[in-house]
């Protein structure tokens, strides 16, 4: 295992953060995969998932079974880490500019496509090469004028060039669920089956600002969606978002059983040796991200859910009260669509229009921005 630090830019006299990040295997000798947990800082649950993992990967490499590399980077905010106010961890937004940290990553579709027109050929191997090669021209071109762009061009430039990404996160009270893109469907279903996820939903982009995992992912479909007849580009980077059930879900058990199963995925995919079982049958369905209906707060009171994540509701069936204990009002909320409810707020008072909970619908229902700020 080589460990490596990277300073990221000063944000103040007196004071510097790194990214640490852990590297398994030898580069270039096979497939790479790169793994990063609790990019928004305040979602605990990757942390562990990448403690446990490590030790699977530093097992597998004195057994010399590494056939290509994955790079690991077990806290990938240490900016979002450090914001503690008052014991509360705010991990998800960066005070200084209000900045999700798992948005605004370069558009590299809209940065190569021209420039690429010139270099890419019949060889799909080659074109593979000549856009990595751009996309890390791209990077190092930057010039991060803050502590939080520093920390996004040192993330990109750990992954970019890995066939396969792992964006640990978790939700705030919810059931194991992924984002991906639709190329990737076929390719990353098997890891959502081991991992027993209850929900799979997918998008051709979500619209909005550059998430981390779509600016991997997207521009390699983007690309071959704009050259096809004129040259191949594969689908050099299947990306995923894994949302490793709640912010409380913090425990050995599930967090060795996650670590087992993306283990088993590596394996899978060539990156380490072994012949894993095949995947369990899926516990869900894929479903568009579109089809996700956000259920909100009608008016401001206390949350009582009805419904629990995981559970199966159907249109028009209660999932909570509202209760306003000044007037009297109670309201129930209820679903507009049927699925699966994976995810519930941890908060239990709502203002107006507080989203309260989030259902897997089948039929597209939403268009525009498809993630949540």
């Amino acid at each position: 295992m080589q460990v490596t630090h990277h300073p990221l830019t000063s944000p103040a006299l007196g004071t510097q953060r790194q990214l640490t990040s852990l590297a398994f295997g030898r580069a270039g000798a096979g497939p790479k995969a790169y793994i990063q947990a609790s990019l928004h800082a305040d979602e605990l649950p990757g942390m562990l998932v990448a403690h446990h993992l490590r030790g699977l990967l530093e097992a597998a490499e004195r057994r010399d079974e590494m056939l290509g590399e994955v790079v690991l980077v077990p806290m990938a905010n240490p900016i979002g880490l450090s914001q503690t106010v008052m014991h509360h961890q705010i991990g998800r937004f960066e005070l200084a500019s209000m900045e999700n940290f798992n948005r605004n990553y370069p558009d590299f579709f809209e940065l190569l496509k021209d420039g690429l027109a010139a270099v890419l050929g019949p060889d799909v191997d080659a074109n593979k090469r000549h856009i990595r090669a751009a996309m890390r021209r791209v990077l190092l071109a930057q010039t991060p004028r803050t502590e939080l762009q520093s920390q996004r061009q040192t993330l990109m430039l750990l992954s970019h060039d890995a066939d396969l990404v792992l964006d640990l996160h978790c939700d705030f009270e919810a059931v194991m669920h992924l984002y991906v893109e639709q190329a990737y469907l076929e390719r990353l279903a098997p890891l959502a089956q081991r991992l027993g996820a209850r929900a799979l939903l997918w998008a051709n982009g979500s619209g909005g600002s550059v998430s981390f995992d779509e600016a991997l992912s997207g521009p390699w479909w983007r690309l071959r969606d704009h050259f096809a007849g004129r040259a191949p580009v594969p689908l050099g980077c299947a990306s995923t978002t894994v949302e490793l059930r709640g912010m409380a879900d913090v425990n050995t058990a599930t967090a060795q059983q996650d670590a087992q199963a993306i283990f088993c995925f590596l394996q899978a995919e060539a990156v380490v040796s072994g012949s894993p079982a095949q995947p369990p049958a899926a516990l869900c369905e894929a479903t568009p991200l579109a089809g996700t209906e956000s259920v909100v707060a009608p008016h401001a009171g206390v949350i009582v859910f009805a419904c629990q994540p995981g559970d199966v509701v159907r249109a028009g069936q209660v999932l909570a009260e509202v209760v306003d204990p000044l007037s009297g009002q109670s309201s129930a909320v209820k679903s507009g669509t049927d699925g699966v409810l994976y995810a519930r707020h941890n908060l239990r008072w709502a203002t107006t229009g507080f989203e309260l909970c989030r259902i897997a619908g089948r039929e597209p229902i939403r268009s525009g921005n498809l993630l949540s700020p």
